[in-house]
């Protein structure tokens, strides 16, 4: 049956000469591929810069959802960015983005609150002025709609994070824990949003710091989850 949706690209494998297989997370059958023709060639009617990684595209492709790979029969770019593009700090902080939800999203099923998230995500980033916060800020926000979060609040009594158990605790846990500072800052972060986050002065070295701990509680939370090899290039431009 033929299927209108909107998706991102969250990967391209290159197949046969000419094709590019896309991995594409959309709104109307989660995470999918597709085989899209003919695209890297000089006289392509379909330009491949409309598939790169973090475009968001509509579609109208061949969807048999016994099939693993289907067809894409017309795609054109469903959201044109302004910066992320000319700008290399956001458009490494849009290809960690995508990284991430790439190990994190593996479900082919509709899910429209989280497919808004993202959408509004990217959109929110592409019009940013500083984006230094965002690599922090977004997997934050992301856990909620992957199903794992904190189970309690900060408190001065209970001041340590403790990454594996997912609770501020009273007593310094003896591995994988926040300090009282990070936790105090994440226990913030959690309670913001990407409107308002520029509110937020974190020290670049915590900062770091912080999004490390954050990845290793992905680690901890989300089944098979590998290191993000984008991070080494986001660390080598935010500085």
């Amino acid at each position: 049956m033929l299927l209108k949706t909107r998706g991102i690209v969250v990967r391209s494998t290159k197949y046969g000469e000419t094709s590019l297989i896309l991995d594409i997370y959309t709104l109307d059958r989660g995470r999918q591929s597709y085989i899209i023709n003919s695209v890297r060639t000089p006289k392509a009617r379909v330009k491949q810069s409309i598939v790169n990684l973090a475009s968001f595209v509509d579609l109208v492709v061949y969807q048999r959802d016994q099939k693993n790979v289907n067809r894409i029969k017309e795609v054109k770019p469903a959201q044109i960015y302004t910066s992320i593009p000319f700008d290399v700090i956001k458009g490494t902080v849009a290809l960690f983005m995508v990284e991430l939800i790439e190990k994190t999203i593996k479900e082919s099923e509709s899910n429209p609150a989280l497919f808004e998230f993202v959408e509004h995500s990217f959109v929110a980033l592409d019009q940013v002025e500083k984006a230094s916060l965002f690599p922090l800020v977004f997997p934050i926000l992301l856990m909620p709609y992957l199903g794992f979060s904190p189970g309690n609040d900060w408190s001065e009594n209970t001041p340590y994070f403790d990454i594996r158990e997912s609770l501020f605790v009273k007593n310094k846990p003896l591995l994988l824990f926040m300090d009282e500072e990070k936790s105090r800052i994440f226990a913030s972060l959690l309670q913001t949003d990407l409107r308002t986050m520029d509110h937020f002065s974190v020290p670049k070295n915590q900062r770091n710091e912080l999004l490390n701990h954050v990845l290793e509680y992905y680690q901890c939370h989300v089944e098979n989850f590998k290191s993000l090899n984008s991070h080494v290039v986001l660390r080598e431009v935010l500085g």
